[in-house]
């Protein structure tokens, strides 16, 4: 066994990460630097701190093994440490990382990245998803006048800049004035965003939502967004941050078949190193660049954002995906792994406790109590007896470094878990199988 033997009390220790833990608390806010990576975003006591990685598995300080999910936020989609990601970087290390001038690997990663998204005329690329989202929302204003953005309310993220953080309740230290520029469409609801752009006339700059989410885009729907954007003179960006790849490799729009002005791309892009990209139509592009005769926008300008070595992974995951059939894979793991999940579930009595949700490729799960509402007590049960058979699974997203034999072990770690979730739904009441706080969500007002 990889993990220290426990019981379903969910006794477990990890003395090392906990010892660690309270040093990344002294020196770094939150203890991490992405707030979806917190502690509090697990078991007390059991946020285990990484050692190192390599395919689907990860090794803690303390010595236990465990298959990983939702690997890197959901960016390492080909598994830790891939060949032929790590070899297309270590070529470029070699060749120096960041010059005064442009290197030629950022034409040959632009040539790539607009042959595989050949929806988008221009590309221009950054480290992280929120540069270059807020640099779509900076166009999208400038091109037409506007000032408000609308945003798809059912989506949980778009940027850690004020236009966003400010409309959810982690909004301290943003002026009023800029969160109410921000206003916010119910996705698949054509009827309200027409009447919202409708309430705010020759106002809002662009609609800017993930195309698919956890539940697929109704029939007609994202086309009738491209009208409605087209009939009232906005901007539509889709956020490919997550569909990108794992719909397909040219995201979602690719796969739906409906064409953004703006598109953003990220995670699954660099397998894990930092890199994002903005793409789009070249009119609205050329308005960031020096080919125009209009006000200069200031798009994005980045010290790192053509690491040579970043782009080179890009270009390798590019290939990858598209020489082995990653995104096929994707699904075919996902398959697997939702069928083996709600089988167990279903054989413990929990099938409508334990719900897997999402396209194969990015599935998710939700835990609900007894009145089948959403639990952080029960998630905190479910993630505390995966975390000791051997699973980190904040999510169920797989990568394709996966294998049958990986997912095999993950389905009878969960049937365990759902074993002791039927006895906590027996007694209505999980606290007994917690040993201390609930896992908290990330956006919330006091700490």
């Amino acid at each position: 066994m990889d993990t220290q033997d426990t019981e379903d009390t969910g006794e477990f220790l990890l003395s090392r990460s906990g010892t660690a833990n309270e040093r990344l608390h002294a020196m770094i806010p939150g203890g991490a630097h992405t707030y979806a990576k917190g502690d509090d975003q697990y078991p007390e006591k059991l946020a285990p701190v990484i050692s190192h990685g390599r395919g689907a598995h990860v090794w803690d300080i303390d010595g236990n093994r465990y298959v990983e999910y939702g690997s890197g936020l959901r960016s390492v989609s080909l598994g830790h440490a891939h060949p032929r990601v790590l070899e297309a970087v270590r070529r470029e290390l070699d060749r120096g990382s960041n010059f005064v001038r442009p290197s030629i690997v950022e034409v040959e990663a632009a040539e790539r990245f607009l042959a595989t998204v050949p929806t988008a005329e221009m590309v221009k690329f950054a480290k992280n998803g929120s540069d270059v989202t807020t640099a779509a929302v900076r166009l999208a204003r400038a091109v037409t006048g506007r000032p408000r953005v609308a945003i798809c309310g059912d989506h949980p993220f778009f940027s850690v800049d004020d236009w966003f953080i400010g409309t959810t309740p982690m909004s301290a230290g943003i002026p009023a004035a800029i969160t109410e520029l921000t206003v916010a469409f119910p996705y698949g609801d054509l009827a309200a965003t027409e009447e919202l752009l409708t309430r705010y006339q020759d106002e809002v700059a662009c609609l800017i939502l993930e195309p698919a989410g956890h539940t697929e885009p109704p029939p007609g729907y994202l086309a009738g967004l491209r009208e409605l954007a087209d009939r009232h003179g906005c901007v539509l960006v889709f956020d490919e941050m997550i569909t990108g790849f794992r719909w397909s490799e040219a995201g979602a729009q690719g796969l739906y078949g409906v064409v953004p002005d703006l598109s953003t791309f990220g995670k699954a892009l660099g397998n894990g190193f930092a890199v994002s990209a903005l793409a789009g139509r070249r009119d609205l592009m050329e308005r960031g660049g020096l080919r125009h005769s209009g006000d200069r926008v200031f798009l994005l300008s980045t010290t790192h954002g053509a690491e040579t070595h970043s782009l080179a992974a890009a270009m390798a995951v590019q290939t990858t995906y598209a020489e082995e059939g990653i995104t096929a894979q994707l699904y075919a793991l996902g398959e697997r792994l939702a069928a083996g999940v709600r089988e167990a579930a279903a054989g413990m009595g929990v099938g409508d406790h334990l719900v897997v949700r999402g396209r194969a490729s990015n599935l998710v799960f939700a835990t609900l109590d007894e009145s089948r509402q959403p639990s952080q007590q029960y998630r905190t049960l479910f993630l505390r007896q995966l975390l000791a058979g051997g699973v980190l699974a904040p999510s169920f997203v797989v990568s394709s470094a996966l294998d049958d034999a990986d997912i095999d072990r993950t389905v009878d770690v969960v049937a365990g878990a759902c074993a002791v979730y039927r006895k906590a739904l027996d007694a209505a009441d999980p606290a007994p199988w917690l040993a201390g706080r609930p896992v908290k969500p990330v956006f919330r007002r006091l700490a």
